[in-house]
């Protein structure tokens, strides 16, 4: 891989990292669940000519991983990040969706696994145990369970994303943008009362321009520019170093945030982080590539 592609991949892991830290601020001011429509909106309005008919026979495989990877995954991670105080175990405890992608691909596609990639997940979860130990997780359990949640839905979400075939990459984002959009603005209609939120909203506050880095930045631009470097490498090749995206997003939530991550937090995080870059080796050997995570 040439050094400005690797430039490439470090910037993309930033730009993830990066939008933990935006999306924080976005929900501080703002409902959750309004910020996620916000945030699909602009997706769907910028991408909308890339929108295309599916093949006959792809509709329910779009629709759930749509549903699961969008309105459902995002609205649970950003509803944890409006009522976490950090955003360093949320970074780290979404990368679970690695090892529960490959306990549903064997569930659900009957794909088969060996003991090392078991270990692998074993070790996984083991640092989420360990994660949960840290004061700060304890003191919101409900963010923990949130995070897992939104974590099940995104793995999901990829196994029917394998599914889907003739979608583009942008096409494929555009659809997810417009299936997520009408129930997450419904139910932000339904329990947080967005035009009042938004009427309260000054032109200067730092969440519109973090939803605008969310879409732009993380989901067009990062999708984008990743999509770019798999085209002239494999994927397999690239994917290992998306693993620096939690280990930035803990140095932004420390430099940036005020995060002050515990020995238990940052110990479950070396646990998550280690078994899921070995779960991630191993598919590697599978030929079961999976694809990158942001919020």
């Amino acid at each position: 891989m040439p050094g400005s592609h690797r430039v490439a991949l470090l910037l993309i892991c930033l730009i993830w990292a990066g939008n933990f830290l935006a999306s924080a601020i976005a929900v501080d001011h703002l409902p959750p669940v309004t910020v996620t429509a916000m945030r699909f909106s602009v997706v769907l309005a910028l991408l909308f000519p890339f929108l295309q008919r599916p093949r006959k026979g792809q509709w329910l495989n779009l629709l759930i991983a749509c549903w699961c990877m969008g309105a459902l995954h995002f609205a649970l991670v950003f509803l944890a990040l409006k009522r976490s105080t950090d955003v360093s175990s949320v970074a780290i405890l979404m990368q679970v969706y690695v090892p529960i992608s490959t306990i549903l691909a064997v569930a659900i596609l009957g794909e088969r696994i060996g003991w090392r990639t078991i270990s692998g997940i074993a070790l996984a979860f083991g640092g989420v145990l360990v994660v949960g130990l840290d004061p700060v997780v304890l003191a919101q359990l409900d963010v923990l369970a949130m995070v897992l949640t939104s974590a099940f839905f995104l793995g999901l979400g990829t196994i029917f994303m394998r599914r889907v075939q003739g979608v583009g990459l942008f096409s494929f984002q555009a659809w997810n943008a417009l299936l997520s959009v009408v129930p997450l603005a419904i139910l932000a209609w339904l329990i947080e009362s967005p035009v009042e939120a938004l009427a309260a909203t000054s032109w200067s506050s730092p969440a519109l321009p973090a939803i605008l880095y969310s879409a732009v930045g993380a989901s067009i631009i990062g999708h984008g520019t990743f999509y770019w470097l798999i085209q002239r490498h494999e994927v397999n090749t690239v994917t290992p170093y998306l693993l620096l995206v939690p280990i930035l997003a803990v140095a932004l939530g420390v430099l940036f945030h005020g995060d002050q991550p515990g020995p238990r937090l940052l110990a479950g995080g070396a646990m998550v982080i280690g078994g899921v870059l070995w779960v991630t080796i191993r598919a590697r050997y599978r030929k079961r590539p999976l694809p990158p995570v942001e919020p």
